[in-house]
Order: structure tokens, then C-alpha cells, then sequence
């Protein structure tokens, strides 16, 4: 895979050199039972920070570990943080936390990350980076580190998912081993808990228009006997889940766009009457998957836009500029209006379906005939009906509470 030094091609901020008494460098690990592989992880550590030069510490952020992993720690000079919220996540965002250097780099503490060459890392945070991330596959992937399925799909897959949904640079979304500031950490606002850590970190970062670029970094085999905390498929789905829900222009808003279009179009076609395309003839039936398709489709979009109000309300996406523009200039009063409209025209096309029945003595109609009234009616009606319920929800969204 290519390897790409600044692969934002942005100029970097000013070298950054740290004061003599600071403590410029905190490695942290998180920790859940880890006692096999927990010294080597942290010798290497140390001895990074000694042969460097560097002044750091290392943090162990301990999930509650019942085989001695603290004192382990403890003894060769890690500070221990006892976490008791459970999760990959949560160990590392509250050891990170607790840390007191202006860098931090994080990595997994099963002896599969290279602690000892921490260099590169460094260099650029020095440099003005946000985020440094390690490329797996431009540094060098040992034989066993990796199962096929994750390193010839899973991963390629999900990174190329990541740089699509967000315009990510990074090459190796899911490399745990990654080196990012202090001001860069406040600024993502991390929530998640689990193994979704990861991806919103450098979800955030790429949102927030932090610098991002890679250095290569190796993987070796896991050092552990027992089996990893790691499932492939259950964590690779719950990334996939995570990226998704963390965007929802591709979740909701484009496939409920080209639903509503599709919908829409084929609609405005059928409306007049059947349309023949070579030997296949479309009618009503056709029409009322059309309907369906828009009412699904403005759902969609209508889920897409409530989410992204709420995302950005609680903090998990940046401001969007164009929902507070739209929703400034109009207010949902507006959006109450149109839905108002949309059903009105409903009730009107309905009450002239009625009006043809009762021409007709409330007798038989023919389907073909009075469908194409009733089909549109309905839909516009339902339309109306739920721009009014979600404008009323989009209000309560935007609503200003004091904080707790």
C-alpha cells in the first residue's frame, strides 16, 4: 500500500520544542488482564524514552485486571490509572487523560506494537501534526501478526470506507498505534467507550480539519497465549456501524435523495396515465411503489438532517454551517408552513376522489382512473403530515438548555 509522509499536503505549523522541566511525551496503553505481555510493552517503553532522551512517562489505564497486571506496572515505574467504566476506550480516554506531557502516543500493551521506535512519531508532532498514525502496511506486517481476512480485507475495506465517508488520509484507518497532542485531544472531544475509540478519533480529527499524516510502523505477532480481546467479524461490523452512523449524509441523506428522485420522476410519469416501454406496460401498480419510494426517501433525508442536528447539538459532529444558515433564515415555522401545504393539496385531491365517487352513486370505480388521484393525494397528504411532526422535533432539538 502507498505511503504517504503528509498526506493532507499541508505546510505544518512551527517546530514545537519542549521547555526543559516539561514532560513532552506520554505513552499510554490500555490494560485487561494483561500480564504476560504488560513489562516487555513497558520496558519498551521506557527504554524508548531513556536512549531518546525524551522526558515522558508511561500511563497503564487498567479495566480492572484480576492477574496482578497494577502491580506489574507499579513496579517498573508506570503510573497506574484504575478505570472502572469497562472498554478499550474507555481505559485509554481516562489514561490519557491523567497524562502530563504535551504528546501522547497510545498502542495496545499485547507486545504487537513497536514501543521501542517511537521516533518517527515524535518528529512530527514536533512538527506541528495533530494526529500521527502508523501505517502497518507501509512499515512492515510480521508473518502471523495479522489474520488474512483482516489484512486483505477487513482492513482495506473499512479504511477505504473511512476515506469515502470522510475524506480521511489516512491509508491505515485502524492502526492502534498513533501519536497525537494534548490541544489535538481536547479538541476531539472523545465519547465512545469501546472499541469504536479508534475510528472516532480519526473520524473527529479529519472533521475538525486537524493535520493528519502517517509514519510506518511494524506489527508483530500478538505475545499473548490466550486468545485477544479482538473479533474480527463482531468489531469489524461495529466500525463499519460506527462510521456509518457518524455519517449521516451517506446513511440517510444520499439514499433517500435518490429514492425521492427515483420516486418522484416515475410519479410524474405514471400520473396522466399508463406508460408502455417496448413489450412491458406500467400503471397504478407501478405508481404506487413510486409513492412508496418517495415517502421512503423523504424519511431518509428527513432522518439525515434530524441526526445531523443532534449530532452537532451533543458535540459528536462539528457545527454544520449550512443547517444552522437554513434553519436560521427560515425556522421551523417555515417548514411547519410547507407541511401545511403538502397537506392541504392532499386533502383537496382527496376530497375531489371523493367527489368522483359520489358522481358515480358511491358504485364501482374504475381503479385505473380514480387511483391516479387517490395514489398522489395520499402521498402528499403523508408527506405533509410528517414535514410538520419533524419540524416540531427539529425544534426541540435546537431548543437552549443550561448545562447540568
Amino acid at each position: 500500500m502507498p505511503y504517504s509522509e503528509n498526506v493532507r499536503n499541508e505546510a505544518p505549523r512551527a517546530s514545537q520544542e519542549a521547555t526543559p522541566n516539561e514532560i513532552e511525551l506520554s505513552i499510554v496503553m490500555p490494560c485487561l488482564n494483561e500480564a504476560e505481555t504488560l513489562a516487555t510493552c513497558i520496558r519498551k517503553a521506557l527504554g524508548f524514552i531513556e536512549k531518546s532522551g525524551i522526558r515522558g512517562e508511561v500511563i497503564i489505564g487498567d479495566n480492572g485486571s484480576t492477574d496482578g497486571s497494577q502491580k506489574i506496572a507499579g513496579d517498573l515505574g508506570a503510573k497506574v490509572v484504575a478505570v472502572p467504566l469497562r472498554g478499550y476506550g474507555a481505559a485509554l480516554y481516562y489514561a490519557t487523560c491523567a497524562a502530563r506531557g504535551r504528546f501522547v502516543v497510545m498502542g495496545d500493551s499485547d507486545d504487537s506494537y513497536d514501543f521501542a521506535n517511537l521516533q518517527p512519531f515524535v518528529d512530527k508532532l514536533r512538527e506541528g501534526y495533530d494526529l500521527v498514525m502508523g501505517n502497518r502496511f507501509s512499515g512492515g506486517i510480521k508473518q502471523g501478526a495479522m489474520p488474512w481476512k483482516n489484512r486483505y480485507i477487513g482492513n482495506p475495506i473499512l479504511s477505504g470506507i473511512g476515506r469515502l465517508l470522510f475524506r480521511c488520509p489516512a491509508q491505515d484507518f485502524h492502526c492502534g498505534l498513533r501519536g497525537f497532542s494534548r490541544e489535538a485531544f481536547a479538541k476531539m472531544d472523545l465519547r465512545t467507550t469501546g472499541m469504536e475509540y479508534a475510528s472516532e478519533m480519526v473520524i473527529k480529527s479529519t472533521l475538525y480539519g486537524l493535520r493528519i499524516t502517517e509514519v510506518p510502523t511494524t506489527l508483530s505477532p500478538d505475545g499473548r497465549s490466550r486468545p485477544p480481546h479482538l473479533r474480527p467479524w463482531r468489531d469489524g461490523w461495529r466500525h463499519l456501524r460506527f462510521m456509518l452512523l457518524y455519517s449521516p449524509r451517506w446513511l440517510f441523506l444520499y439514499p433517500g435523495l435518490v429514492l425521492m428522485v427515483l420516486g418522484l420522476g416515475i410519479g410524474l410519469w405514471l400520473t396522466p396515465g399508463p406508460q408502455t416501454v417496448g413489450a412491458v406496460r406500467f400503471d397504478i401498480h407501478t405508481l404506487l411503489y413510486a409513492a412508496t419510494a418517495l415517502l421512503v426517501g423523504y424519511q431518509s433525508v428527513v432522518f439525515g438532517v434530524l441526526a445531523k442536528a443532534f449530532a452537532s447539538a451533543e458535540g459528536l459532529l462539528p457545527k454544520s454551517r449550512w443547517l444552522d444558515l437554513v434553519l436560521r433564515k427560515t425556522g421551523i415555522e417555515v417548514g411547519i408552513g410547507v407541511g401545511l401545504l403538502l397537506l392541504t393539496v392532499g386533502v383537496l385531491g382527496s376530497v375531489g376522489a371523493t367527489m368522483s365517487w359520489q358522481a358515480a352513486a358511491f358504485g364501482t370505480l374504475d381503479p385505473h382512473v380514480v387511483l391516479r388521484a387517490v395514489i398522489p393525494s395520499a402521498t402528499a397528504a403523508t408527506l405533509g403530515c410528517e414535514t410538520v411532526l419533524a419540524s416540531l422535533f427539529l425544534g426541540v432539538l435546537r431548543l437552549r438548555v443550561r448545562p447540568q
